[in-house]
């Protein structure tokens, strides 16, 4: 079975099937313009054996009473196999689909300094965790994917377990211009939804200090699945935590017809944001970033 980003996606794909049957009276072969790719709304595990997160605790009775939509779904004998995902020809063309598909696991992510000697990024302590608070944009932390809520394991083959947030930044400031690597576990329980505007150039949700609040009816959000009491991370790749909804609105506006929204359940962020001390977030913009 195929995998799509988008129901617009799958409803194309379907067309151009049909289409191919009656044109040759046999199996449809695939255009060429399909790409073989991992689809960003694809189903798959949430942290199945992670028990705690910023010390909130993540066990599947807390998932099934604050966010029931993302409980771990036991995987049947010859489900679904990743070899036979397909993007359809309408959101292939987008450049941000594959940047927006998140690993959901732990990653190795390379980086540089700019010519200021900065990486572009602040990191906070969180029961003894390091994560990310701060991505500046363009900087060379953007560019190599790191984002907002990521947990940072090791720098340079050092484990931050346990360390300040100054002393994560030192090392960073000690680290050579070239080749500092780290090792990054994704945020838990984000999810990357692929819509297309209309005519008028909408989507079809409304949010208020981006978070969603409302769906409009038979629109591409609600027929993609995008639900409320979620907040806003990224469009199309784009950070958009701590962006007025102005802002926001004029991102998803100056954006191609394809807009890929990454979200995250409101019970995770606003323990993120309750963690990482909301006077950090009014500071960023005079804060350097490291």
């Amino acid at each position: 079975m195929s995998l799509y980003p988008s129901l617009e996606d799958m409803k194309v794909d379907n067309m151009i099937r049909a289409q191919l049957s009656q044109q040759h009276n046999g199996p449809p072969s695939f255009p060429p313009s399909y790409q073989q790719n991992a689809s960003p709304s694809a189903p798959r595990h949430v942290y199945p054996a992670l028990g705690d997160y910023m010390g909130l605790e993540l066990s599947q009775d807390v998932i099934a009473r604050n966010m029931p939509e993302y409980q771990v779904q036991v995987p049947q004998p010859g489900g679904l196999a990743s070899s036979c995902n397909m993007i359809a020809p309408l959101s292939s063309q987008s450049s941000t689909l594959s940047k927006a598909i998140v690993s959901g696991a732990i990653r190795q992510v390379m980086l540089c300094k700019d010519r200021d000697g900065k990486c572009g990024l602040r990191l906070h302590s969180v029961n003894n965790g390091v994560f990310v608070c701060y991505i500046a944009a363009g900087s060379p932390a953007a560019l190599a994917g790191l984002r907002f809520g990521d947990q940072i394991l090791e720098i340079n083959n050092v484990s931050l377990a346990g360390m300040s947030m100054e002393q994560c930044h030192a090392i960073l400031k000690k680290s050579p211009t070239n080749g500092i690597n780290m090792a990054v576990r994704d945020r838990p329980f984000e999810r990357t939804i692929t819509l297309h505007k209309d005519s008028l150039g909408h989507v079809g949700f409304q949010f208020k200090n981006g978070n969603i609040v409302g769906l409009v009816k038979d629109s591409s959000a609600a027929r993609n699945g995008l639900l409320t009491d979620h907040q806003i991370l990224e469009i199309n790749t784009i950070n958009v935590v701590g962006m007025k909804d102005k802002e926001i609105s004029k991102v998803i506006d100056d954006g191609q017809t394809v807009v890929n929204v990454t979200v995250i359940p409101q019970y995770i962020y606003k323990h993120m944001i309750n963690k990482m001390s909301n006077s950090l977030f009014k500071e960023l913009d005079r804060t350097p970033a490291v």
